[in-house]
This record gives C-alpha cells, sequence and structure tokens, in this order.
C-alpha cells in the first residue's frame, strides 16, 4: 500500500477529514508529509480529540524505534481500539509489513505498520475501518450527550 492509495481509502469514508500539511501552512513544520485523519462530518478540524489514524514519514523526537529515517519508508498508526490490540499485536517495531504495537502509543490501543505491504494490506484496511467505525460512535456519543440524550 501507497501513502496515496492509503490517503484515498481513509478520505473516502464518510465524515472523514484528512489533514495533510504542508510547508507555508498553519501546521508546525515537524506535521509537513504526514497525514491525519478525523471523524468530523462538520469538516472542522477537532480540538477535543485525537485522529483516529495517521501516516507519519519521519521519527519524533521519543519514537524513533520504527527507523522512519529509512528512504521511503513510512508508518500508518490506526487507533483500533483495545480488542483489536489485543487480538493482533506485532512485535519488532522496526519490521516492515507487520502489525506492531505503536511504540508510543501502544497502551492506548494503537497498532501500527511500517510500509503495509502484501502481508498487512488486508489488515490494515480492516483496521482503519475498525478506527473509522469507534471514531464515528465516540462523535455520536458526545453529540447526543450535548444534547442531553
Amino acid at each position: 500500500m501507497t501513502i496515496e492509495e492509503i490517503i484515498g481509502l481513509v478520505s473516502g469514508f464518510d465524515g472523514v477529514l484528512t489533514l495533510t500539511p504542508d510547508p507555508g501552512g498553519e501546521w508546525p513544520e515537524l506535521s509537513w508529509g504526514d497525514a491525519f485523519f478525523y471523524y468530523s462530518p462538520d469538516g472542522a478540524v477537532p480540538t477535543n480529540v485525537q485522529p483516529f489514524a495517521t501516516i507519519v514519514t519521519k521519527n519524533y523526537p521519543g519514537d524513533e524505534s520504527s527507523r522512519l529515517d529509512r528512504p521511503d519508508t513510512f508508518r500508518v498508526n490506526i487507533h483500533a481500539g483495545k480488542k483489536e490490540f489485543t487480538r493482533r499485536l506485532g512485535q519488532d517495531p522496526s519490521a516492515m509489513d507487520t502489525l506492531i504495537a505503536h511504540p508510543v502509543y501502544g497502551t492506548g490501543g494503537w497498532l501500527a505498520v511500517v510500509n503495509p505491504a502484501s502481508n498487512t494490506e488486508t489488515a490494515t484496511r480492516e483496521l482503519l475501518e475498525t478506527a473509522y467505525r469507534l471514531a464515528r460512535a465516540r462523535y455520536e456519543r458526545r453529540a447526543d450527550s450535548s444534547r442531553g440524550r
């Protein structure tokens, strides 16, 4: 899977806002070239929730174990929830095309894949759909509670 294929897949889910910061925009330089996926049917970047999935193209401070400084290397991060995390846990944080616990946010139910390909393409697609459904359900619960239901 390429970055473009993943962005196309997730952006096609109803109500998804895809944020892809570029140079010169309002987002920090560190985020340039990455992608952030939110469930946001109104199209506004949420200020009170994390994205349900991201694509990172470089090492972030304190998050170097996937070795994203290698050429043509990126990582898909998916908040698939604790149930899917437990069911699908992988091992080596630098292995390519292998599901792993996110090196920093694994305890929160985040999984990751460095350069998803044939071994993990189906699982990555399934997990992105699961993360989308969970994000949408959280959004709808918050909306219902703010309306007093």
